[in-house]
């Protein structure tokens, strides 16, 4: 039998890491199986010389290898740290900004919460969007203005690298690279092992510490949950707003405080990820997949898909399926 090559996942810590950060990338793909039982990711940590790493929590990690573990890597994910040299110079080791970019020209280059100061100090994001922390947004301005930080999302993908935001941030983007690979159904199934969410989108607001009035309402969950319940029907701004108990000015701002984009916003990004879905479990239509996911026509999904994505629905299924059948080949 011939069995398909885990994706290799290399994951740099730097010290004083964030050992949170450091962990998540195991929990989420360590064990992740192909539908034909194979293990999809093979993850390993290291450091730039292989030594132990002290921890911002107070213990020290071992890691399994030095920098060559980048030389042969799909996915190389760099965990958040507290290094001087990085967050507050906006420094890296020489070495190490030598190696993430020559691991640039050939893998998929990740970053997790702090871990985009090291990305940006060594020349990878400029000119680029990116997300970190919201509590090193300024640091991280002033130090690499020719990024484009945004601190809304829960995590950024632009040309290839992606970058989340701090703390359970990195379980997201986590699960979107498995979504990305796999699928929805695996991502999922990752999820509820993991007692997580199975999707909290890109755009969701980091939680910033805003100044909320006590009697602005509650929150707007129920009316996500009744768009998504309802993704090929039309419901007005004052529907929304009924189902929270708010007025639709209130509604309006609420939503986009917890979701970091407007009802519209948000509702085209939930029909989108509906229409992937159709598109990856299903052999329905174009035009019936875009009907079912509120998107109208065929016409509007291939137009959302090719500014989102950069891709149309026929080729993203059958990437799609491609990427199965190479996971999943048996002799």
């Amino acid at each position: 039998m011939t069995v398909a090559t885990p994706h290799h996942v290399a994951v740099l810590a730097l010290a004083p890491v964030v050992a949170f950060d450091l962990s998540i990338p195991a929990q989420m793909l360590t064990g992740v199986e192909t539908r034909a039982g194979q293990a999809a990711y093979e993850v390993r940590t290291l450091s730039p010389d292989g030594s132990p790493v002290p921890t911002v929590n107070g213990y020290g990690v071992t890691p399994q290898g030095d920098l060559s573990l980048l030389e042969h890597a799909d996915t190389v994910i760099v965990a958040g740290t507290r290094c001087p040299d990085v967050v507050e110079k906006g420094a890296v080791d020489a070495g190490v900004a030598e190696a993430l970019r020559a691991a640039r020209q050939r893998a998929r280059l990740v970053s997790l919460c702090t871990g985009s100061f090291v990305l940006a100090a060594a020349g990878l994001l400029d000119g680029g969007r990116a997300a970190t922390h919201w509590r090193y947004a300024q640091q991280f301005r002033r130090l690499f203005p020719t990024v484009d930080l945004d601190i809304n999302p829960l995590y950024v993908a632009d040309r290839g690298i992606l970058t989340s935001a701090g703390g359970a941030a990195a379980i997201d983007l986590c699960l979107h690279l498995i979504r990305e690979d796999h699928g929805s159904s695996v991502a999922n199934r990752v999820a509820r092992y993991n007692v997580v969410a199975p999707m909290r989108e890109g755009g969701q607001a980091q939680y910033i510490e805003h100044p909320v009035r006590e009697d602005a309402g509650t929150s707007t969950a129920d009316a996500r949950a009744l768009m998504t319940q309802h993704l090929d029907q039309r419901l007005s701004l004052k529907d929304l707003a009924a189902q929270c108990h708010m007025s639709v000015r209130t509604f309006t701002r609420r939503f986009r405080q917890e979701t970091g984009l407007s009802p519209a916003a948000w509702l085209t990004s939930a029909r989108l990820k509906h229409a992937r879905h159709l598109l990856e479990s299903t052999e329905l239509p174009v035009d019936d997949i875009a009907t079912k996911a509120g998107l109208g026509s065929g016409t509007n999904l291939r137009k959302h898909m090719r500014n989102t994505l950069n891709t149309t629905p026929i080729a993203y299924r059958r990437a799609f399926r491609s990427s199965l059948a190479t996971h999943t080949h048996t002799q």
